[in-house]
């Protein structure tokens, strides 16, 4: 089976469908250092990335952007001294899409080759 990280984006359209919560589950399995937040009602991926100093979390942060741009599609970013919040979820739908999660994976592999 291909890896998560190893998939793209497909589009997503104000009328593709969220994913079920039988799908989401099935999914977090393949990227088990992210947690589903809710806010303002929207389901939302997110996880929190440590670093040694302010340089490597900036650098981290470049790296997704790259990489979100590549794929057409752009979480909520927050750089502080030593860490990087990421955020994934689908505006268009306002919640969950497959594409949140191929980006999760795909930040988790930008993660581990970085200088954490």
């Amino acid at each position: 089976m291909k890896a998560l990280s190893d998939n793209q984006c497909e589009v997503c359209r104000g009328d593709s469908p969220k994913l079920s919560e039988p799908e989401i589950k099935a999914l977090l399995g393949e990227i088990p250092d992210w947690s589903v937040e809710v806010r303002g009602g929207v389901m939302q991926l997110e996880r929190v990335f440590s670093f040694s100093n302010y340089n490597s979390a900036l650098n981290f942060t470049v790296k997704v952007g790259h990489t979100a741009e590549e794929q057409d599609h752009h979480p909520a970013l927050l750089t502080e001294w030593g860490k990087v919040t990421v955020t994934w979820w689908s505006h268009v739908i306002k919640g969950l899409h497959r594409n949140d999660f191929v980006m999760a994976a795909k930040t988790d592999k930008v993660y581990d080759l970085s200088e954490a």
